[in-house]
């Protein structure tokens, strides 16, 4: 990614990483809870690429919405994420030690503390949008719909209950793959994009226009993760590697091989690419798009 690129990708970041202190300031004055903030903090904090936000960001600013229009889906959907990653991590999910780099939740913590922090980091963000002073109600209702939709059964957790369920089949084949990837990884990378539209007030089209590019880098992002866990290092990538086979879970690689799930990530983001065409001034976008297919972690 060119330095330009680089530069305006960490302004995004240090703007979403002070939302996000903003939001989760405790002022109760209570040991247990401040406890439990610092719990949340402490994984919200752990680093990560802000993809899911920076997505939000840059569809409002394409979208000719301002940064303050942004700010609120924005930490929003980080914190789903989040409280996502702290459950997966659990004992009863994926039972990983380490999350990027350092300590999952519940090691870091307390198992009780860590599903309380997930806990918390899925109820707070409705609040702040419904909370937020710069977007109209209307908009709120959509932005809410949209992540609720995204996040429940039809959607991100709806998805990891059907990854759980695979791990005990030996039958899971690519149509099963992509549907349950679809949900789990990629309703809320599209769900950030189209509340990126919804905040600028953007037409149905360009919503359409943003999903279709999100439902394609969103697989594209997931098939890369399932050959990492296999060629990357447990330093490069922050996390336990090989996890995968361990789970006995079914990924792109198991069903195609590494070399045709290259090709098919390689496919899916020149197709997203074109869509971004469609996008004026989306230089950024491009280049963000490009360095995710060629990611070492």
């Amino acid at each position: 990614m060119e330095q330009k690129y680089k530069e305006l990708m960490n302004g995004y970041i240090s703007d979403i990483e002070n939302y996000l202190r903003r939001y989760t300031e405790d002022k109760s004055g209570n040991e247990s809870q401040q406890k439990l903030t610092e719990a949340m903090r402490y994984s919200l904090e752990a680093g990560g690429k802000r993809i899911r936000p920076v997505l939000v960001t840059e569809f409002c600013r394409l979208c000719g919405g301002t940064p303050e229009m942004s700010a609120a889906p924005a930490a929003a959907i980080e914190m789903i994420h989040t409280f996502s990653l702290i459950h997966d991590d659990l004992p009863a999910m994926d039972d990983d030690d380490f999350r990027r780099g350092r300590p999952s939740c519940h090691k870091a913590f307390s198992e009780a503390t860590a599903i309380l922090a997930g806990d918390a980091l899925a109820v707070l963000p409705f609040q702040i949008i419904a909370d937020d002073s710069v977007l109209d109600s209307s908009i709120k209702v959509r932005l809410i719909s949209d992540l609720a939709s995204a996040t429940a059964g039809a959607g991100m957790i709806g998805g990891q209950i059907i990854d759980i369920e695979n791990e005990k089949r030996d039958d899971v084949d690519e149509e099963n793959l992509r549907y349950m990837y679809s949900l789990k990884t990629g309703q809320l990378i599209r769900t950030a994009c189209r509340m990126g539209c919804i905040a600028a007030g953007a037409d149905d089209e360009k919503i359409r226009l943003a999903d279709s590019y999100a439902s394609k880098l969103g697989l594209a992002f997931q098939i890369i993760d399932d050959i990492l866990d296999v060629v990357s290092t447990e330093e490069e990538l922050g996390k336990p590697v090989g996890s995968d086979a361990e789970n006995n879970k079914t990924t792109f690689v198991t069903v195609m091989g590494i070399e045709k799930a290259k090709q098919e990530a390689d496919s899916l983001t020149n197709e997203a690419l074109e869509i971004l065409d469609l996008f004026p001034d989306s230089e950024f976008l491009k280049a963000l798009t490009a360095e995710l297919l060629d990611r070492r972690k």
